[in-house]
């Protein structure tokens, strides 16, 4: 890419963003527009506009979203999404203190090499980008010394920094577990691995008896966990007629107020999809169907829990410190019988995977790494030949009929620009799914795990294809002649194309805070769903609510897609140090917009009270050392004897990871016993709306929910519940 070329793609890139700002301001002060721009306040039952004229004013968000405190964050959005802005908030300020030192020096330094190289990898011009590169220091210069001192730099603030925030992850967690509310998973474990019942026992005295035995005083109740599979899928259904009714409802009532005024009844037919079969009143069937179908349920419930136990239970404790401390204990003698884990949020259990066993869940885990070792293989093959095809001259020699195409000035500038980032970003976007449903395969049992797993997976997937494969794909191929006559300077010739591959990877993280914070900012896509939805699909409230709901920050594919810039930065910051105000312009920009969309748009799905950041701490750690690593080896090509004195660095990261993981960690594996014993409850917690919060939706009912789990003793068990309560 060329320096017009690059100019052209910032500036496009800005202008779109401009008229994005521009249509959010716009667009967000039109009431019929708040459900979508407003719906976390919506949903808390707050006027949108709550602090009166000044929210309306254009700029209004911004204050609104810098003046926030940490605490308004995690009151309205949880813990999780706190954490989340620790995490950009102390990336930015590491490019920040990297910018300060290194732009004035490092730029200065590349542009006066008299003795620099005057042409780039790419042949016969040179890119005015590279003169503000370590690529153009003349090999064993003076000067690599300004660059060897800014790795030192980079790598100790960055340390400094991880340690704060750890730290201050740490606090907010232990903090949100010494809240005096009542929460259920406070009070409960998760036990799998139940060995097969003793003769003369049920299940449910078999569990009981298991756990009265070590905790005679704690011990609440058990809930055996059941095969849901055909209940929920009766439940489902019952659910699908109950909102066709409420739809059949709204659109007869709707009817009444036109010419007719006793109405037209809706009808439809009962064959595939409602376009073939018998034609009914769809209110009358609707009601038939449902009438028909809650009997079915309540037959199917009772032999659900009498006849589909697993070999799984929820154990409930009077007291939340023997809960924790039973959540961290080992209860049997071997690993494969009698394993438990601290209960999740109910919404977060994953009940088809409670059920596998231990060593099921080994080998699933073990499939799946090989799986996702091979997608990432395959996957390197086809971005690689993207990086290597987008490019229009080889686009060009693959295609001749476009070279009249490219031949038109303003059309070659742009394709140049944007080609190779948007069909990358394209081509990442089929990813999460797969992901996601390779995590559950694992049979992990919660929701919030599969969610940190998926985001691993997608790490690496996004390291190892885009950075790595990108870099190797777009220089193997320029060079792949030269490769093939010496392929011993297949290292070397892959080490002098760094700079060179600076100019995409900045482009490509312009392209991703410009379009990316743009689009989510102002949120066309998700406003234009909604009204196409309100126009020709809703009829009810329900559905009219369903068409707006916002969903959560998405961290499976968000937090691994920053992950990659912050890679791209560490890798690019000391190579080419024009990256930095770019990486510190994505980070600064995603905190102050994602603020406001956290305060204002999205509903968190679940709250695992930060235990998502070990996870982002190691992976900032693995782009700090691949950039060290990156440093030495070009270190080496550019023949500084002083290289081997970076060694340090990647040692010292390793250390520093180690440290955290010994220190840290375990608080975040396990709730500690002195913060679950910290501060009282607000008084004695109900234990029968604890044990009932976990009770699936397609085993609770109206006409049976008082009497389901008294009338089968596997529900429930009668215990004293004198004890006390912490």
């Amino acid at each position: 890419m060329d320096f017009s070329s690059f100019i052209t793609s910032l500036g496009t890139s800005f202008l779109v963003f401009l008229v994005l700002m521009i249509l959010f301001t716009f667009l967000r002060s039109k009431p019929g527009n708040n459900v979508v721009y407003y719906p976390n306040r919506i949903i808390r039952g707050l006027d949108p506009f709550e602090t009166g004229y000044k929210s309306r004013n254009p700029f209004s968000w911004i204050i609104e979203a810098y003046s926030s405190s940490e605490q308004d964050v995690i009151d309205i959005s949880g813990v999780d999404a706190a954490v989340y802005f620790v995490f950009l908030s102390t990336v930015f300020i590491i490019l920040i203190l990297a910018g300060i030192i290194l732009l004035p020096v490092l730029l200065p330094v590349a542009i006066t090499d008299g003795g620099g190289k005057k042409q780039s990898v790419s042949k016969g011009t040179f890119n005015e980008l590279d003169e503000l590169s370590m690529g153009n220091i003349t090999a064993s210069s003076a000067r690599l010394w300004a660059y060897f001192i800014a790795c030192y730099w980079i790598s100790l603030i960055s340390l400094f920094f991880l340690w704060k925030a750890y730290r201050h992850v740490s606090f907010l967690r232990s903090e949100a577990f010494k809240s005096p509310d009542e929460k259920p998973e406070q009070f409960a474990i998760v036990v799998r691995d139940i060995p097969p019942v003793p003769e003369g026992q049920t299940r449910k005295e078999q569990v009981d008896s298991y756990f009265k035995t070590i905790y005679p005083e704690a011990f609440y109740r058990s809930m055996i966990i059941t095969d849901n599979k055909e209940v929920n899928k009766i439940w489902e259904e019952l659910e699908g007629y109950k909102k066709k009714l409420a739809r059949a409802e709204a659109v007869y009532a709707g009817s009444k107020t036109t010419a007719k005024p006793e109405g037209t009844r809706p009808t439809n037919k009962t064959g595939c999809l409602g376009i073939i079969g018998k034609k009914v009143d769809s209110i009358e069937y609707c009601n038939e169907k449902i009438n028909e179908l809650v009997a079915k349920l309540e037959t199917e419930q009772k032999v659900t829990l009498k006849e589909k136990q697993q070999n799984a239970a929820i154990i409930f404790f009077s007291n939340r410190v023997v809960a924790a401390s039973a959540s961290q204990s080992l209860h049997a003698q071997t690993v494969d019988r009698w394993s438990v884990f601290d209960a999740p949020e109910p919404c977060q259990l994953l009940w088809p995977n409670l059920k596998i066993k231990y060593f099921q869940r080994e080998m699933r885990q073990y499939l799946v790494y090989f799986i996702v070792a091979l997608a990432i293989f395959f996957y390197m093959i086809p971005i690689t030949f993207i990086s290597a095809f987008t490019t229009l001259k080889n686009l060009v020699k693959l295609l001749p009929f476009l070279k009249s195409v490219v031949q038109i000035s303003a059309l070659r500038t742009v394709l140049e620009a944007y080609l190779p980032q948007i069909a990358l970003i394209v081509f990442l976007a089929m990813l999460p799914k797969l992901l996601m449903f390779l995590s559950r395969l694992e049979g992990i049992p919660t929701e919030s795990h599969v969610v940190r797993a998926a985001s691993g997976k997608y790490f690496y997937f996004t390291v190892l294809n885009v950075f790595i494969g990108v870099t190797l794909g777009g220089t193997l191929f320029k060079t792949f002649k030269q490769v093939q006559d010496k392929p011993k300077d297949v290292v070397r010739l892959l080490a002098e194309s760094l700079p060179g591959n600076a100019t995409f990877f900045l482009t490509y993280v312009a392209l991703k805070f410009f379009i990316g914070y743009g689009l989510e900012l102002s949120r066309l896509i998700p406003l234009i769903i909604y009204h196409l939805k309100k126009k020709f699909l809703c009829k009810t409230e329900a559905e009219l609510k369903q068409a707006w709901a916002p969903g959560d920050l998405s961290y499976a594919t968000r937090i691994p897609s920053d992950m990659l810039i912050v890679t791209i930065v560490f890798c690019y910051s000391v190579i080419a140090p024009l990256i930095i105000p770019f990486g510190a312009l994505y980070f600064g920009l995603g905190w102050l917009i994602l603020r406001n969309q956290a305060l204002k748009v999205y509903v968190p799905a679940y709250e695992s009270y930060g235990r998502m950041w070990p996870h982002i701490n190691n992976r900032i750690i693995a782009a700090l050392i691949l950039y060290q690593i990156t440093m030495f080896g070009y270190f080496g090509v550019q023949k500084f004897v002083y290289a081997p004195l970076l060694l340090p660095l990647p040692i010292m990261s390793i250390l520093f990871g180690f440290v955290c993981a010994k220190r840290f960690y375990p608080s975040f594996q396990n709730q500690s016993l002195e913060v679950a014993a910290a501060s009282a409850l607000k008084g004695v917690p109900n234990m029968e709306l604890m044990f009932r919060a976990f009770i699936p939706p397609s085993l609770s009912s109206e006409k049976i929910d008082d009497d389901l789990f008294e009338d089968f003793e596997d529900a429930r068990s009668q215990v004293s519940r004198s004890t006390s309560f912490v």
